[in-house]
Formats: C-alpha cells, sequence, structure tokens
C-alpha cells in the first residue's frame, strides 16, 4: 500500500486528508499540535473576542468519522528525499509521496529585530500575547498621570493593511470604543487612536474596489 504523509494540519493539510479518505493510500497527517487552528478568527482571540478553544478543533475530532488518516502529535525535523524517508522528534516515517502543508510565517523584510516588539498574528500565542499588551496599555494608561505618556499608551499602530491588519485595526476600535467604556474610572477608552500602516496604495488590495471603500469609511 502506498504511504502517504501529510505535515501540517492546516486548511491544506486537512483538505488534503480529506479528499484521501476514500483512496487506498495510507495516510498519516502530522503536526505538532493536536488541534487545527482556524486562523481567520485570530484576531478575535486578540482583542479578547474569542477564546482559544474557541478556534481550536481537535485533529482526532475532525476524522472520528474516516479511518483514514491516522493523526500523529509529532514535529519535523529532517526530510530525507533520497530515501523518502522524514525524521520527527520521536520517529522516523518512509513516504511514497510527502505532503508539506505547515502554513507560512510573518514577513519582517530583513528585519527580524522587529519580531521582539511586534509580534505576527499566526498562532495562538501569538493572539494571546498581543491581547495582553492591549490590555495591559489600558491598564497602565489608567493610572498614568502625564498627558504625553497617556497619548502613547493609548496609541495602536498595526502594520498591514490587508484583511488580518484590517479586521484587527476594527476589533481594537470596536474594543476601545464600545466594550471597554464602562470598565475604567480615570480614562476614556473611546479616545484610543487605531493607526494601519499600508505601503501601497490602498488597503485590502486584493479584494473589490467597493469593499476597500467600505473598509476606509
Amino acid at each position: 500500500m502506498k504511504k502517504v504523509i501529510i505535515v501540517g494540519a492546516g486548511f491544506a493539510g486537512l483538505q488534503t486528508a480529506k479528499g484521501l479518505a476514500a483512496s487506498s493510500f495510507e495516510v498519516t497527517i502530522i503536526d505538532k499540535n493536536n488541534y487545527h487552528l482556524f486562523q481567520p478568527l485570530l484576531y478575535q482571540v486578540a482583542t479578547a473576542g474569542l477564546s482559544p478553544a474557541d478556534i481550536a478543533v481537535p485533529i482526532r475530532n475532525i476524522f472520528r468519522s474516516q479511518q483514514n488518516p491516522k493523526v500523529v502529535l509529532d514535529e519535523l525535523i529532517k526530510i530525507n528525499p533520497d530515501l523518502n524517508q522524514i525524521t520527527t522528534k520521536n520517529n522516523t516515517y518512509i513516504y511514497d509521496f510527502l505532503v508539506i502543508a505547515t502554513g507560512s510565517e510573518p514577513s519582517y523584510f530583513g528585519h527580524d529585530q522587529w519580531k521582539n516588539f511586534s509580534p505576527g498574528l499566526k498562532n495562538i500565542e501569538d493572539a494571546t500575547s498581543i491581547r495582553a499588551k492591549i490590555l495591559k496599555a489600558f491598564e497602565k494608561a489608567e493610572r498614568v498621570k502625564n498627558k504625553n505618556e497617556l497619548d502613547k499608551l493609548m496609541k495602536f499602530v498595526l502594520i498591514g493593511g490587508g484583511p488580518t491588519g484590517v479586521e484587527m485595526a476594527g476589533a481594537i476600535a470596536e474594543l476601545s470604543k464600545k466594550v471597554l467604556t464602562k470598565e475604567f474610572t480615570t480614562i476614556d477608552t473611546r479616545t484610543a487612536k487605531i493607526i494601519l500602516l499600508e505601503a501601497g496604495p490602498n488597503i485590502l488590495s486584493t479584494a473589490s474596489h467597493s469593499l476597500f471603500i467600505y473598509a476606509k469609511k
């Protein structure tokens, strides 16, 4: 029986595994997490709209009604294409077909030092870290007396005017102008400034012009 190994249980990995469910292949899906993360809603976790559990679905649950694939909790270490072999932290696997579906990482355009103070938004850890930073900024603002320091704490800058950046900007605006308005006594959270930076001529450059106009408003 031909062996198919899929590394990564994101959207691409899951769809590949589902597509092979009725095949004659022996399918194994390997991921370092035991859950599938619904990345489009990470911004909701980052702005306290949802909890991590709301967007993380156990991989085994997804394939409960299928014999294929076999689900393995492990992490890829090495690929040896000459031997059709991969090495993980805990095992070695031989394959006939290998699918690498491990997703992508944020690009800092050669400035990796930016990671220290400007996290991306690709996983639950990123989302909860951003959420903590946002909420701590309001907590600190509640205590400060200096106006310049207050203005600094109440200013949120997002880089990238794609769907994630636009959604984050809107969610932070909703958080500050609606959700937190009665939570603090010495600051007006509605005065928070949200700045969205985009290098291109428009935000949502891949969307329709009408959607761009709506989002800009």
